[in-house]
């Protein structure tokens, strides 16, 4: 027969409605009764009832997390810091694809507030109106998006481009191109706010292109473009361009790191096995998603301050093969004459910037 809370209530020599409490609101018994019940319901292998837990308790024992691309890897190492967090703390995970947009983004929160306590959305690309709704609706954290209102844990990108631009800086590079990803992403706007400072600082002038998918085929589109400006280095948004930009130079002719620096945003996987190995920003995707989990369970339980508490992560270059010092301004990349890439005319409108050069390009120069 299986062990049931009458049991444990036995074996500690407390009251049924003392273990139910001392399972469910342990704050609420003293600590040594506490301790009490929780040995005896280990010593029985006491496995509360998920459904009657969730009558005496009104939760569910669920947390929810909305990501905007399950084909992004990013999100996957954002999964396993949730799932790791969330089992720690007793929570069952449901997951869901928002696949970058804002009105599937609201309808998952909606559908999950029904069967979670709360959720995680990663990187949204709902509006802020929207995002104030579903957090009136369920406990809501975000991830890689700042409302004042509203926990989130954040991923320090501008301090991640800026420690690019002085590593580039210190090789010798002047003219750099900057690959945007989306125009409303959080994250791409953070990196081109610590881009255009440091370069400002550094006196780098910064052509951006874009914007592009976030996708490999976004950066093989690129790559033609920011050759063409005689740019001695391009960073991409993410690893995924960062990639694509590199198979696109392969197939230009273009040497990297000798006529082009190539720098990614991630540390994926891919980024240390590449050839040649991706000098690349580490983001701490596990360690964000536990600090978002972190941050909602707080909500949950609530112990958080009700003010929408930030956690900024830092984040840190790591220095591969795909940068060197910068070419002679005098000398142009030595490139066949293949045809560009196919489609790369119809990527988009370029980003609007501080100063704008003939040709459309968008262009950041120190001041």
């Amino acid at each position: 027969m299986p062990v049931t809370i009458h049991d444990v209530a036995q074996r500690a020599q407390v009251s049924a409605s003392t273990v139910s409490r001392a399972l469910s609101a342990s704050h609420l018994v003293r600590g040594t009764t506490r301790e009490r019940v929780l040995a005896a319901a280990r010593e029985l292998g006491y496995q509360p009832n998920p459904a009657a837990r969730s009558l005496i308790t009104g939760r569910t024992g669920n947390i929810g997390i909305v990501v905007p691309d399950l084909n992004n890897p990013f999100y996957t190492g954002v999964l396993r810091g949730v799932q790791s967090r969330a089992r720690q703390g007793g929570y069952a995970v449901f997951f869901a694809d928002g696949e970058e947009d804002p009105v599937a983004e609201e309808a998952l929160v909606r559908a999950m507030s029904r069967q979670v306590d709360g959720v995680v959305v990663c990187a949204p690309f709902a509006s802020d109106a929207q995002l104030r709704s579903l957090a009136g609706l369920t406990s809501l954290t975000l991830l890689n998006r700042r409302l004042r209102d509203i926990p989130a844990a954040l991923m320090d990108s501008a301090g991640g481009m800026r420690q690019i631009v002085d590593h580039l800086a210190a090789l010798g590079h002047r003219r750099c191109a900057y690959l945007n990803g989306p125009n409303n992403a959080w994250s791409n706007r953070e990196r081109r706010r610590g881009l255009r400072a440091a370069a400002s600082r550094a006196r780098m002038a910064v052509v951006e292109f874009g914007p592009f998918e976030p996708k490999f085929e976004g950066g093989v589109q690129a790559a033609d473009l920011a050759l063409a400006d005689g740019v001695t280095a391009i960073i991409a948004y993410n690893d995924l361009m960062a990639l694509g930009v590199l198979s696109r130079l392969a197939d230009r002719g273009v040497a990297v790191p000798q006529e082009m620096s190539v720098v990614g945003f991630d540390n994926l996987l891919y980024a240390a096995v590449c050839a040649p190995p991706l000098t690349t920003v580490a983001m701490p995707m596990e360690a964000g998603g536990r600090a978002a989990v972190d941050l909602l369970l707080s909500g949950i339980d609530g112990t958080g301050d009700g003010a929408g508490p930030h956690r900024e992560l830092p984040t840190n270059l790591i220095v591969r093969a795909t940068t060197a010092a910068a070419r002679s301004r005098s000398a142009r990349p030595h490139v066949d004459n293949r045809r560009p890439a196919a489609g790369h005319a119809a990527s988009g409108p370029t980003a609007a910037a501080v100063h704008r050069p003939s040709g459309g390009r968008s262009a950041a120069l120190p001041e």
